[in-house]
């Protein structure tokens, strides 16, 4: 990644300039623009770089920095609703040093949002990890909780340890939503398994997105869920039945449905682009939120890593379950934000518009969180990054802070 890491966060000076680059506004991309930052808000936003630059010896030079980025694009900063580790470091781990870790690397790369998702465990292990991420959402660290497992199918359990599996009994539920104490943003359910409508209904009624996945539901039975309340399908695709024309199972009451948002995993592993790109002229972007599902190997080179209780092989950037009865299994991903929106512009064909959409506006929308990140407009946090021609970020603002500074400031 071709960039300039700042040793540590600095604070911004009282306004930031950022001039000459392309901005992805909501309503499409304009040309030398330019936005201005004051403390951790965007003040000002022009959809053509005339403002007047101070000269030096002028009053205000001294309380203004300007970055001259002409050759840049300016976009919202990533959205994660979907990731469990990253740089080495795992949400599992109930370390908080380690979940820092974790959140500092995708940062770095663009991601200045994001929910923690854990891996199936034993319920009192979760309850342990919901207390530790609780306290990083208190501190502004994370957005939420994502509760991946245990409430999931043993035909469709991925990289998700089958023994520790158990249905989805409402009172179970109840105990993780709880032990988050408010932190809870999403809980990963197969609605087919006994309690599993009843979950839903629950999670519902609590605030908490219910989202389907790691599921063998049939078509019917998702729709029932969908009426229930859920309202995400967990990496679409992955860890359910194929699209079949006379067994359309889950996926086509996923796609089919407007009340569900879509989660896609855009590495080229986890989904052939043929069927990527079907899902996004089917649900649109404001329907789709493309995740990372990274797991502590994100951000780093191949190897041996822990996920949750399993160990996870990556080689040539490809993390797969190494022992036990689900080896070989792709075990998550080791993507980062920044490398799908290079993606999905470079080889899926997607326009700047739609991929700012489902890596920024759409997942901040569903997490509630879109009156304050998710665009660049007026008013919200300066979260953004800034993309060079090869849409490599050489720059990270969070909440007016560099991150990463571009070459030069």
């Amino acid at each position: 990644m071709a960039q300039q890491q700042s040793a540590g966060r600095t604070s911004a000076p009282r306004r930031t300039v950022l001039a000459g680059a392309r901005i992805a506004r909501p309503h499409g991309v304009v040309d030398s623009g330019r936005i201005t930052v004051e403390g951790t808000r965007i003040a000002g936003i022009h959809s053509r770089d005339l403002d007047r630059v101070p000269e030096a010896g002028d009053a205000s030079a001294a309380a203004e920095t300007v970055v001259e980025l002409p050759g840049h694009l300016i976009v919202p900063g990533f959205v994660d609703l979907h990731v469990h580790g990253g740089g080495g470091g795992s949400f599992s781990s109930a370390d908080p040093e380690e979940c820092l870790k974790a959140i500092g690397t995708h940062r770095r790369h663009g991601t200045t949002s994001m929910l923690a998702s854990t891996v199936t465990g034993e319920l009192g292990d979760l309850a342990r990890q919901a207390a530790v991420l609780a306290e990083l959402v208190q501190q502004g660290d994370l957005a939420g909780i994502h509760f991946e497992g245990p409430f999931i199918s043993p035909h469709r359990c991925g990289a998700h340890q089958p023994e520790l599996l158990r249905d989805p009994d409402p009172a179970d539920v109840r105990k993780l939503v709880d032990a988050a104490h408010g932190a809870a943003k999403m809980m990963t359910v197969a609605p087919e398994l006994d309690g599993g409508l009843d979950s839903v209904r629950l999670l519902a009624d609590a605030g908490v997105i219910a989202a389907i996945g790691h599921t063998d539901s049939t078509y019917d039975a998702t729709r029932r869920a969908i009426d229930a309340g859920a309202t995400v399908a967990t990496h679409l695709f992955n860890a359910m039945p194929a699209l079949g024309h006379r067994a359309p199972g889950p996926v086509a009451a996923l796609l089919e449905d407007e009340r569900i948002t879509v989660e896609l995993i855009d590495d080229g592993t986890h989904l052939h682009p043929a069927v990527l790109q079907m899902a996004f002229r089917e649900a649109g972007s404001e329907r789709v939120a493309f995740i990372t599902d990274a797991m502590g190997a994100a951000g780093m080179t191949d190897g041996l890593y822990p996920l949750g209780p399993m160990r996870v092989e990556v080689k040539d950037g490809v993390a797969r379950i190494s022992e036990g009865p689900t080896a070989g299994s792709i075990a998550g991903s080791t993507l980062t934000l920044d490398r799908v929106f290079q993606r999905a512009v470079t080889v899926d064909g997607l326009t700047i518009d739609q991929a700012v959409q489902s890596l920024s506006a759409t997942p901040a929308r569903l997490l509630g969180i879109d009156d304050r990140t998710g665009s660049l407009q007026v008013g919200k946090d300066a979260d953004l990054v800034v993309l060079d021609a090869a849409y490599e970020p050489v720059g990270v603002m969070r909440r007016g802070e560099w991150l990463v500074r571009p070459q030069g400031v």
